[in-house]
């Protein structure tokens, strides 16, 4: 694959992942609540911070009904993207393994911090107050304690953990509904109203305010293939485990979203 592929292919990368590890964060929390992820080599991992939002998330009436009016063209998206993810996401994650956990972990956590912009105006959207003031403390403990975001000083020194809101969640809390479900090719599992929501956290990401196009697409493949080398490979559990994994990966991403809009 020449350069210029790769600077097609690999910038798209990260919204397959995102839209994934929501549905494979759900497998994780309904195997084990309290487990903690595992690497290949059996080392304990870096988890993400959605995993602890997942415990309220689901009553005892079930998932949401589901809109798929489109479910043969997401199938066959859905099938392309699996590929995709075995064939060039997860060796190229393996790849990236040669650095430490730690060092893997703090390019997360890096990331991770750069997005509280959104996270915090997403929050003061919804009058979340409580969640907006968390982010500001979050930004300015992690900005100087954790050396502009590489550490989470903000979690371990303050208590203060990570409040994942988006503008899709934004949209759902003034009552716009997910609309039909969606698999965008290289992006994963959505909806309507979700797909409009990453563009406008998009928009108000720092990289693609300030970076140039090649280095912030560049970011965003680094970003995505280093999540996945840190995963536990829930996506292959869901493989292995479930009847119908389009059905599994779609129930639990519009599940998990719902539950997200209604705290």
């Amino acid at each position: 694959m020449n350069s210029l592929r790769l600077l097609i292919l690999l910038p798209l990368i990260f919204w397959h992942s995102a839209g994934y590890a929501e549905a494979s964060g759900v497998l994780a929390q309904m195997e084990d609540p309290d487990a903690s992820a595992m690497t290949d080599d059996g080392d304990e991992e870096f988890t993400d911070e959605f995993d602890d939002e997942f415990e309220d998330e689901f009553d005892a009436d079930g998932p949401p009904p589901v809109s798929d009016p489109l479910e043969t063209m997401n199938r066959g998206f859905f099938w392309f993207n699996d590929k995709l993810y075995f064939y060039v996401l997860k060796p190229a994650a393996k790849a990236f393994r040669v650095l430490p956990e730690d060092v893997r972990a703090s390019i997360a956590n890096f990331f991770s911090h750069w997005t509280s912009p959104a996270r915090f105006i997403n929050a003061l959207l919804q009058a979340k107050i409580n969640d907006a003031g968390n982010e500001l403390g979050r930004f300015a403990i992690n900005t100087t304690l954790g050396v502009g975001g590489l550490f989470d000083a903000a979690k371990e020194q303050a208590g203060l953990r990570r409040k994942d809101e988006d503008f899709g969640q934004t949209l759902g809390v003034y009552g716009f509904k997910p609309g039909m479900y969606l698999v965008i090719p290289v992006f994963g599992p959505s909806n309507v109203r979700d797909g409009i929501g990453r563009l406008v956290d998009g928009v108000m990401d720092p990289k693609y305010i300030y970076l140039d196009e090649k280095p912030y697409w560049g970011s965003r493949a680094v970003e995505a293939v280093n999540e996945i080398s840190l995963d536990k490979d829930t996506y292959e559990a869901i493989k292995r485990d479930a009847l119908d994994p389009y059905l599994f990966v779609r129930d639990a991403y519009m599940q998990n979203r719902a539950g997200k809009v209604a705290k």
